[in-house]
């Protein structure tokens, strides 16, 4: 009786290997930024110290401070980075587009920048009623204490 060897056990091993090194290294190289981390960045990009209460409960309540979180929706839309920008109308997959005229890609990485300029334009055009986790959870309630921030370069 000949014997033949498997070569596809360990193919599919060495492919589920691969798959949860990607996925580790995805997630490992996420950027959580701290409330005081935020603030910081808030205020580099013209937000006043006055709303950031708002802006950090805010990406607290939608994305956990995760500079790169990407939500797939029911309609097919996603969500992107750390205020949750839908790309339905603020921004397009694979090329710049949208009312912030910026690749959705561009709005989860650690660089919260161009998150922090697109979510201007809409706080700007629509409140932050726009976010309903803000509604939810900002709207009329304790906001983040930032006093302790100061010390934060």
């Amino acid at each position: 009786m000949k014997r033949t060897a498997h070569p596809s056990g360990l193919g599919e091993a060495l492919l589920l290997a691969t798959l949860a090194c990607l996925l580790l290294s995805g997630s490992i190289n996420a950027k959580i930024y701290t409330k005081c981390e935020l603030a910081k960045q808030l205020t580099a990009n013209g937000i006043s110290r006055t709303y950031q209460g708002h802006w950090i409960c805010l990406a607290n309540a939608v994305s956990g401070l995760d500079s790169t979180k990407t939500t797939e929706l029911p309609n097919q839309t996603h969500n992107y980075g750390i205020f949750q920008i839908n790309s339905k109308e603020w921004c397009r997959v694979g090329y710049k587009g949208g009312k912030c005229n910026v690749k959705c890609e561009d709005l989860a990485t650690d660089s919260i920048t161009t998150a922090i300029q697109c979510s201007k334009l809409i706080q700007q055009q629509k409140g932050f009623n726009e976010w309903q986790l803000w509604q939810k959870k900002c709207k009329g309630k304790d906001l983040p204490d930032l006093s302790n921030c100061n010390a934060v370069g």
